[in-house]
Protein backbone atom coordinates (compact mmCIF):
# COMPACT_ATOMS: atom_id res chain seq x y z
CA UNK A 1 0.00 0.00 0.00
CA UNK A 2 1.40 3.40 -0.98
CA UNK A 3 0.85 6.75 0.71
CA UNK A 4 0.00 9.97 -1.14
CA UNK A 5 1.40 12.77 1.05
CA UNK A 6 1.29 16.56 1.15
CA UNK A 7 4.30 17.38 -1.07
CA UNK A 8 6.97 19.96 -0.38
CA UNK A 9 6.61 22.48 -3.21
CA UNK A 10 9.84 24.30 -2.46
CA UNK A 11 12.21 25.15 0.37
CA UNK A 12 9.83 27.87 1.53
CA UNK A 13 6.82 25.57 2.12
CA UNK A 14 5.97 24.01 5.49
CA UNK A 15 2.17 23.62 5.23
CA UNK A 16 -0.48 23.55 2.52
CA UNK A 17 -4.27 23.71 2.37
CA UNK A 18 -6.01 20.87 0.54
CA UNK A 19 -8.29 22.77 -1.84
CA UNK A 20 -10.02 19.93 -3.69
CA UNK A 21 -9.90 16.27 -4.60
CA UNK A 22 -10.19 15.42 -8.29
CA UNK A 23 -10.60 11.68 -7.60
CA UNK A 24 -12.69 9.50 -5.30
CA UNK A 25 -12.19 6.19 -3.53
CA UNK A 26 -12.07 3.37 -6.08
CA UNK A 27 -10.70 5.48 -8.94
CA UNK A 28 -7.74 4.10 -10.89
CA UNK A 29 -4.95 6.65 -11.37
CA UNK A 30 -1.90 6.74 -13.64
CA UNK A 31 1.53 8.16 -12.91
CA UNK A 32 1.58 11.90 -13.67
CA UNK A 33 -2.19 12.37 -13.32
CA UNK A 34 -3.44 15.37 -11.31
CA UNK A 35 -5.53 14.06 -8.41
CA UNK A 36 -5.73 17.03 -6.01
CA UNK A 37 -5.29 20.79 -5.73
CA UNK A 38 -3.37 22.46 -2.91
CA UNK A 39 -3.40 26.15 -2.05
CA UNK A 40 -0.01 27.60 -1.10
CA UNK A 41 1.61 31.02 -0.96
CA UNK A 42 2.44 30.51 -4.66
CA UNK A 43 -1.19 29.97 -5.68
CA UNK A 44 -3.40 26.98 -6.39
CA UNK A 45 -1.12 24.07 -7.34
CA UNK A 46 -2.22 20.91 -9.17
CA UNK A 47 -0.74 17.89 -7.38
CA UNK A 48 0.35 14.90 -9.44
CA UNK A 49 0.59 11.26 -8.40
CA UNK A 50 3.83 9.42 -9.05
CA UNK A 51 2.64 5.81 -9.18
CA UNK A 52 -0.06 3.79 -10.90
CA UNK A 53 -2.73 2.41 -8.58
CA UNK A 54 -6.22 2.57 -7.14
CA UNK A 55 -7.38 5.12 -4.55
CA UNK A 56 -8.33 3.00 -1.52
CA UNK A 57 -8.85 5.73 1.06
CA UNK A 58 -8.98 9.53 1.35
CA UNK A 59 -7.79 10.62 4.80
CA UNK A 60 -8.07 14.42 4.67
CA UNK A 61 -11.08 16.46 3.59
CA UNK A 62 -10.89 19.71 1.66
CA UNK A 63 -10.17 23.10 3.24
CA UNK A 64 -7.84 21.54 5.83
CA UNK A 65 -4.32 22.91 6.36
CA UNK A 66 -1.76 20.17 6.98
CA UNK A 67 2.05 20.03 7.27
CA UNK A 68 4.26 18.80 4.47
CA UNK A 69 4.56 15.00 4.64
CA UNK A 70 1.06 14.37 6.01
CA UNK A 71 -0.60 11.33 4.43
CA UNK A 72 -3.56 12.57 2.37
CA UNK A 73 -4.67 9.32 0.74
CA UNK A 74 -3.75 5.67 0.36
CA UNK A 75 -3.08 4.09 -3.04
CA UNK A 76 -3.03 0.35 -3.71
CA UNK A 77 -0.69 -0.66 -6.55
CA UNK A 78 -2.51 -2.27 -9.48
CA UNK A 79 -2.41 -6.05 -9.13
CA UNK A 80 -1.91 -6.05 -5.37
CA UNK A 81 -4.63 -8.10 -3.63
CA UNK A 82 -7.21 -6.26 -1.53
CA UNK A 83 -7.03 -6.92 2.20
CA UNK A 84 -9.99 -9.07 3.37
CA UNK A 85 -10.55 -7.19 6.60
CA UNK A 86 -9.56 -3.63 5.93
CA UNK A 87 -10.78 -1.06 8.47
CA UNK A 88 -11.50 2.23 6.79
CA UNK A 89 -10.84 5.35 8.89
CA UNK A 90 -13.32 8.20 8.79
CA UNK A 91 -12.00 11.20 6.83
CA UNK A 92 -11.13 14.23 8.94
CA UNK A 93 -12.84 17.56 8.36
CA UNK A 94 -11.58 21.02 9.26
CA UNK A 95 -14.05 21.34 12.17
CA UNK A 96 -13.25 17.86 13.52
CA UNK A 97 -9.53 18.41 13.18
CA UNK A 98 -9.56 21.55 15.33
CA UNK A 99 -12.70 23.44 16.40
CA UNK A 100 -10.85 26.72 16.89
CA UNK A 101 -8.59 27.27 13.91
CA UNK A 102 -9.64 24.39 11.58
CA UNK A 103 -6.16 22.85 11.58
CA UNK A 104 -5.88 19.05 11.74
CA UNK A 105 -4.60 17.22 14.79
CA UNK A 106 -1.43 15.42 13.75
CA UNK A 107 -0.41 12.25 15.52
CA UNK A 108 3.14 11.00 14.91
CA UNK A 109 3.48 7.23 14.51
CA UNK A 110 6.89 5.76 13.69
CA UNK A 111 8.00 9.05 12.21
CA UNK A 112 5.08 9.24 9.77
CA UNK A 113 2.56 12.07 9.97
CA UNK A 114 -1.04 10.86 10.23
CA UNK A 115 -4.29 12.72 10.66
CA UNK A 116 -6.29 11.93 13.78
CA UNK A 117 -9.79 10.76 12.87
CA UNK A 118 -13.03 10.79 14.82
CA UNK A 119 -15.61 7.99 14.49
CA UNK A 120 -19.32 8.25 14.95
CA UNK A 121 -19.84 11.59 13.19
CA UNK A 122 -22.83 11.95 10.93
CA UNK A 123 -22.01 12.37 7.30
CA UNK A 124 -22.91 15.65 5.67
CA UNK A 125 -23.14 16.74 2.07
CA UNK A 126 -19.84 18.06 0.81
CA UNK A 127 -19.72 21.12 -1.37
CA UNK A 128 -16.72 21.03 -3.69
CA UNK A 129 -15.28 24.53 -3.72
CA UNK A 130 -11.77 25.93 -3.68
CA UNK A 131 -10.70 27.84 -0.53
CA UNK A 132 -10.59 31.05 -2.58
CA UNK A 133 -14.20 30.51 -3.67
CA UNK A 134 -15.28 29.71 -0.11
CA UNK A 135 -13.75 32.88 1.32
CA UNK A 136 -15.21 35.04 -1.43
CA UNK A 137 -18.65 33.46 -0.92
CA UNK A 138 -18.55 34.27 2.79
CA UNK A 139 -17.55 37.88 2.07
CA UNK A 140 -20.37 38.34 -0.47
CA UNK A 141 -23.01 36.35 1.40
CA UNK A 142 -23.36 33.74 -1.35
CA UNK A 143 -24.75 30.30 -0.47
CA UNK A 144 -22.47 27.79 -2.21
CA UNK A 145 -25.26 25.22 -2.19
CA UNK A 146 -26.95 27.31 -4.89
CA UNK A 147 -23.82 27.75 -7.03
CA UNK A 148 -23.02 25.45 -9.94
CA UNK A 149 -19.31 24.62 -10.20
CA UNK A 150 -17.59 24.76 -13.59
CA UNK A 151 -14.18 23.54 -12.43
CA UNK A 152 -12.81 19.99 -12.71
CA UNK A 153 -15.33 17.43 -11.40
CA UNK A 154 -17.79 20.24 -10.62
CA UNK A 155 -15.51 22.14 -8.22
CA UNK A 156 -16.76 25.68 -7.55
CA UNK A 157 -14.09 28.27 -8.37
CA UNK A 158 -13.78 32.03 -7.86
CA UNK A 159 -15.38 32.84 -11.22
CA UNK A 160 -18.50 30.81 -10.32
CA UNK A 161 -18.94 32.83 -7.10
CA UNK A 162 -18.46 36.12 -8.93
CA UNK A 163 -21.09 35.06 -11.48
CA UNK A 164 -23.48 34.17 -8.66
CA UNK A 165 -22.88 37.57 -7.06
CA UNK A 166 -23.76 39.34 -10.29
CA UNK A 167 -27.12 37.57 -10.61
CA UNK A 168 -27.91 37.82 -6.90
CA UNK A 169 -31.44 39.17 -6.46
CA UNK A 170 -31.67 42.80 -5.22
CA UNK A 171 -33.79 43.70 -2.18
CA UNK A 172 -37.53 43.16 -2.74
CA UNK A 173 -39.28 46.42 -3.71
CA UNK A 174 -43.01 46.66 -3.84
CA UNK A 175 -44.16 47.18 -7.38
CA UNK A 176 -46.03 50.49 -7.82
CA UNK A 177 -49.19 50.80 -9.91
CA UNK A 178 -48.52 50.47 -13.66
CA UNK A 179 -49.35 54.11 -14.52
CA UNK A 180 -46.63 55.42 -12.24
CA UNK A 181 -43.72 55.26 -14.68
CA UNK A 182 -41.30 57.32 -12.56
CA UNK A 183 -41.53 54.66 -9.80
CA UNK A 184 -40.55 51.92 -12.28
CA UNK A 185 -37.53 53.98 -13.37
CA UNK A 186 -36.61 54.37 -9.69
CA UNK A 187 -36.72 50.58 -9.22
CA UNK A 188 -34.48 50.09 -12.24
CA UNK A 189 -32.07 52.61 -10.74
CA UNK A 190 -32.04 50.68 -7.45
CA UNK A 191 -31.32 47.42 -9.30
CA UNK A 192 -28.42 49.06 -11.12
CA UNK A 193 -27.17 50.50 -7.85
CA UNK A 194 -27.31 47.07 -6.19
CA UNK A 195 -25.43 45.45 -9.09
CA UNK A 196 -22.79 48.17 -8.89
CA UNK A 197 -22.41 47.63 -5.13
CA UNK A 198 -21.94 43.89 -5.69
CA UNK A 199 -19.22 44.53 -8.27
CA UNK A 200 -17.47 46.97 -5.94
CA UNK A 201 -17.59 44.38 -3.17
CA UNK A 202 -16.12 41.72 -5.46
CA UNK A 203 -13.26 44.03 -6.51
CA UNK A 204 -12.57 44.98 -2.89
CA UNK A 205 -12.46 41.32 -1.88
CA UNK A 206 -10.14 40.47 -4.78
CA UNK A 207 -7.82 43.36 -3.88
CA UNK A 208 -7.65 42.31 -0.23
CA UNK A 209 -6.98 38.71 -1.24
CA UNK A 210 -4.22 39.74 -3.65
CA UNK A 211 -2.54 41.92 -1.01
CA UNK A 212 -2.66 39.09 1.53
CA UNK A 213 -1.28 36.58 -1.00
CA UNK A 214 1.53 38.95 -2.00
CA UNK A 215 2.53 39.45 1.64
CA UNK A 216 2.46 35.71 2.29
CA UNK A 217 4.60 35.05 -0.79
CA UNK A 218 7.15 37.70 0.18
CA UNK A 219 7.44 36.14 3.62
CA UNK A 220 7.90 32.67 2.13
CA UNK A 221 10.55 33.90 -0.34
CA UNK A 222 12.38 35.76 2.43
CA UNK A 223 12.47 32.61 4.58
CA UNK A 224 13.87 30.50 1.70
CA UNK A 225 16.51 33.09 0.77
CA UNK A 226 17.54 33.50 4.42
CA UNK A 227 18.06 29.75 4.58
CA UNK A 228 20.05 29.83 1.34
CA UNK A 229 22.37 32.61 2.56
CA UNK A 230 22.82 30.83 5.89
CA UNK A 231 23.48 27.31 4.60
CA UNK A 232 25.06 27.75 1.14
CA UNK A 233 28.61 29.11 0.69
CA UNK A 234 28.07 31.07 -2.53
CA UNK A 235 30.70 32.02 -5.08
CA UNK A 236 30.02 34.42 -7.96
CA UNK A 237 31.55 34.73 -11.43
CA UNK A 238 30.72 36.97 -14.38
CA UNK A 239 31.67 37.37 -18.02
CA UNK A 240 30.81 39.81 -20.83
CA UNK A 241 29.39 38.25 -24.01
CA UNK A 242 29.23 39.81 -27.49
CA UNK A 243 25.58 39.42 -28.55
CA UNK A 244 26.02 40.54 -32.19
CA UNK A 245 25.70 37.03 -33.61
CA UNK A 246 22.70 36.02 -31.52
CA UNK A 247 20.84 39.27 -32.24
CA UNK A 248 21.37 38.93 -36.00
CA UNK A 249 20.26 35.28 -35.88
CA UNK A 250 17.16 36.12 -33.82
CA UNK A 251 16.12 38.91 -36.19
CA UNK A 252 16.46 36.59 -39.21
CA UNK A 253 14.55 33.77 -37.49
CA UNK A 254 11.65 36.03 -36.46
CA UNK A 255 11.20 37.24 -40.03
CA UNK A 256 10.19 33.65 -40.87
CA UNK A 257 7.48 33.57 -38.21
CA UNK A 258 4.14 35.23 -37.62
CA UNK A 259 3.87 37.81 -34.84
CA UNK A 260 2.40 35.25 -32.43
CA UNK A 261 5.15 32.72 -33.14
CA UNK A 262 8.16 35.01 -32.86
CA UNK A 263 10.87 34.13 -30.36
CA UNK A 264 11.56 36.22 -27.28
CA UNK A 265 15.22 37.25 -26.80
CA UNK A 266 15.43 35.08 -23.67
CA UNK A 267 14.62 31.86 -25.59
CA UNK A 268 18.09 31.36 -27.15
CA UNK A 269 19.60 32.21 -23.74
CA UNK A 270 17.54 29.42 -22.14
CA UNK A 271 18.58 26.92 -24.82
CA UNK A 272 22.25 27.94 -24.63
CA UNK A 273 22.16 27.58 -20.83
CA UNK A 274 20.81 24.04 -21.13
CA UNK A 275 23.44 23.02 -23.70
CA UNK A 276 26.22 24.53 -21.57
CA UNK A 277 24.95 22.56 -18.56
CA UNK A 278 25.13 19.40 -20.67
CA UNK A 279 28.85 20.17 -21.13
CA UNK A 280 29.33 20.96 -17.40
CA UNK A 281 26.80 18.59 -15.77
CA UNK A 282 27.98 18.97 -12.14
CA UNK A 283 26.13 22.31 -11.98
CA UNK A 284 22.87 20.57 -12.86
CA UNK A 285 21.67 18.89 -9.69
CA UNK A 286 20.89 19.04 -5.97
CA UNK A 287 22.82 19.14 -2.72
CA UNK A 288 21.06 16.54 -0.57
CA UNK A 289 22.21 14.50 2.43
CA UNK A 290 25.59 16.28 2.39
CA UNK A 291 26.45 15.25 -1.15
CA UNK A 292 25.98 16.39 -4.73
CA UNK A 293 23.30 14.49 -6.62
CA UNK A 294 23.76 15.37 -10.30
CA UNK A 295 20.62 15.06 -12.44
CA UNK A 296 20.41 13.71 -15.98
CA UNK A 297 17.35 15.75 -16.99
CA UNK A 298 18.04 19.46 -17.49
CA UNK A 299 14.99 21.26 -16.11
CA UNK A 300 15.48 25.01 -15.97
CA UNK A 301 13.55 26.99 -13.39
CA UNK A 302 12.65 30.32 -14.99
CA UNK A 303 11.95 33.26 -12.68
CA UNK A 304 8.51 34.78 -13.44
CA UNK A 305 7.27 37.96 -11.75
CA UNK A 306 3.60 38.01 -10.72
CA UNK A 307 1.42 41.04 -11.39
CA UNK A 308 0.34 41.08 -7.75
CA UNK A 309 3.95 40.99 -6.53
CA UNK A 310 6.30 38.15 -5.72
CA UNK A 311 8.32 35.76 -7.82
CA UNK A 312 7.79 32.12 -8.84
CA UNK A 313 10.35 29.88 -10.59
CA UNK A 314 8.53 26.96 -12.26
CA UNK A 315 10.48 24.51 -14.41
CA UNK A 316 10.81 24.09 -18.15
CA UNK A 317 11.47 20.37 -18.63
CA UNK A 318 14.22 18.70 -20.73
CA UNK A 319 15.24 22.00 -22.32
CA UNK A 320 18.40 20.60 -23.94
CA UNK A 321 16.28 18.18 -26.01
CA UNK A 322 13.83 20.79 -27.36
CA UNK A 323 13.92 23.20 -30.30
CA UNK A 324 13.73 26.95 -29.74
CA UNK A 325 10.14 26.91 -31.02
CA UNK A 326 9.15 24.24 -28.49
CA UNK A 327 10.85 26.21 -25.72
CA UNK A 328 8.98 29.35 -26.79
CA UNK A 329 5.64 27.52 -26.70
CA UNK A 330 6.40 25.97 -23.30
CA UNK A 331 7.55 29.33 -21.90
CA UNK A 332 4.40 31.14 -23.07
CA UNK A 333 2.20 28.47 -21.52
CA UNK A 334 4.21 28.50 -18.28
CA UNK A 335 3.99 32.29 -17.89
CA UNK A 336 0.23 32.24 -18.53
CA UNK A 337 -0.47 29.46 -16.02
CA UNK A 338 1.89 30.91 -13.41
CA UNK A 339 0.10 34.25 -13.42
CA UNK A 340 -3.27 32.48 -13.38
CA UNK A 341 -2.15 30.38 -10.39
CA UNK A 342 -2.49 27.04 -12.23
CA UNK A 343 0.87 25.29 -11.87
CA UNK A 344 1.58 21.59 -11.36
CA UNK A 345 3.51 20.30 -8.37
CA UNK A 346 6.33 18.88 -10.52
CA UNK A 347 6.90 22.31 -12.05
CA UNK A 348 7.72 23.66 -8.60
CA UNK A 349 9.88 20.78 -7.39
CA UNK A 350 11.82 19.40 -10.38
CA UNK A 351 13.90 22.42 -11.53
CA UNK A 352 17.59 21.42 -11.51
CA UNK A 353 18.96 24.95 -11.97
CA UNK A 354 17.42 28.44 -11.96
CA UNK A 355 17.74 31.14 -14.62
CA UNK A 356 16.81 34.77 -14.02
CA UNK A 357 16.91 37.53 -16.63
CA UNK A 358 16.48 41.15 -15.56
CA UNK A 359 17.82 42.85 -18.67
CA UNK A 360 14.36 44.14 -19.61
CA UNK A 361 14.36 46.02 -16.28
CA UNK A 362 17.60 47.82 -17.15
CA UNK A 363 19.76 45.73 -14.81
CA UNK A 364 23.34 45.32 -16.04
CA UNK A 365 24.42 42.45 -13.76
CA UNK A 366 22.46 39.86 -11.76
CA UNK A 367 23.90 38.30 -8.60
CA UNK A 368 21.26 35.79 -7.54
CA UNK A 369 20.74 33.68 -4.45
CA UNK A 370 20.72 29.92 -5.07
CA UNK A 371 17.36 28.24 -4.47
CA UNK A 372 17.99 25.12 -2.35
CA UNK A 373 18.53 22.26 -2.94
CA UNK A 374 19.87 23.43 -6.32
CA UNK A 375 23.60 24.21 -6.58
CA UNK A 376 23.66 26.99 -9.19
CA UNK A 377 21.79 30.04 -10.49
CA UNK A 378 22.43 31.74 -13.84
CA UNK A 379 21.72 35.44 -14.34
CA UNK A 380 21.52 37.63 -17.47
CA UNK A 381 21.65 41.42 -17.55
CA UNK A 382 20.79 44.08 -20.08
CA UNK A 383 22.31 44.06 -23.59
CA UNK A 384 24.12 47.39 -23.91
CA UNK A 385 26.18 49.03 -26.66
CA UNK A 386 29.74 49.15 -25.35
CA UNK A 387 33.29 49.56 -26.73
CA UNK A 388 34.58 46.15 -27.88
CA UNK A 389 37.77 45.09 -29.65
CA UNK A 390 37.48 42.60 -32.54
CA UNK A 391 40.59 41.47 -34.45
CA UNK A 392 42.57 44.35 -32.99
CA UNK A 393 40.00 46.96 -34.04
CA UNK A 394 37.92 48.88 -31.51
CA UNK A 395 34.23 49.28 -32.21
CA UNK A 396 30.82 49.34 -30.57
CA UNK A 397 29.06 46.02 -29.96
CA UNK A 398 25.91 44.87 -28.07
CA UNK A 399 27.35 43.33 -24.89
CA UNK A 400 25.58 41.35 -22.16
CA UNK A 401 26.96 40.40 -18.73
CA UNK A 402 26.23 36.80 -17.72
CA UNK A 403 26.76 35.65 -14.12
CA UNK A 404 26.69 32.40 -12.21
CA UNK A 405 26.17 31.81 -8.51
CA UNK A 406 27.60 28.45 -7.44
CA UNK A 407 27.47 26.34 -4.29
CA UNK A 408 31.05 25.89 -3.03
CA UNK A 409 30.10 22.62 -1.32
CA UNK A 410 29.34 21.08 -4.72
CA UNK A 411 31.64 22.86 -7.17
CA UNK A 412 34.33 25.53 -7.34
CA UNK A 413 35.15 28.62 -9.37
CA UNK A 414 36.93 26.61 -12.07
CA UNK A 415 33.74 24.68 -12.82
CA UNK A 416 31.73 27.91 -12.92
CA UNK A 417 34.26 29.43 -15.31
CA UNK A 418 34.00 26.41 -17.61
CA UNK A 419 30.24 26.87 -17.76
CA UNK A 420 30.48 30.57 -18.67
CA UNK A 421 33.05 29.79 -21.36
CA UNK A 422 30.77 27.15 -22.92
CA UNK A 423 27.84 29.57 -22.75
CA UNK A 424 29.83 32.25 -24.60
CA UNK A 425 30.85 29.79 -27.34
CA UNK A 426 27.25 28.66 -27.87
CA UNK A 427 25.99 32.25 -28.22
CA UNK A 428 28.64 32.94 -30.87
CA UNK A 429 27.27 30.04 -32.96
CA UNK A 430 23.48 30.46 -32.68
CA UNK A 431 22.76 28.24 -35.70
CA UNK A 432 23.68 25.28 -33.46
CA UNK A 433 20.97 26.06 -30.91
Amino acid sequence: MGNFVMPSLGADMEVGTLASWLVKVGDEVKRGAVIAEVETAKGLIEIEVFEDGVITDILVETDVEVPVGTVLAEIRPIGEPVAVEEVKPVPVSAEEAHPMDHRPLIKRTNGTAAVKRTNGRKSRKRIKASPVAQRLARELGIDLANVVGTGPNGVINKEDVEQAAQVKQPPVIEAPPPPQKPAVEKREFLVQKTDKADKVAVKAAEKAKAEKAALSMRQAIAAAMARSNRDIPHYYLETDIDMSAIQAWLAAENLKRSLRERLLPVVPLIKATALALAKVPVLNGFWLEDELQAQEAINIGFAIALRTGGLVTPALFNVDCKSVDEIMADLSDLIRRTRAGRLRSSELTDATVTLTSLGDMGVRKVYGVIYPPQVALVGFGKVMDRPWAVNGLLGVRPIMTATIAGDHRATDGRVGAQFLDELDKLLQAPEAL
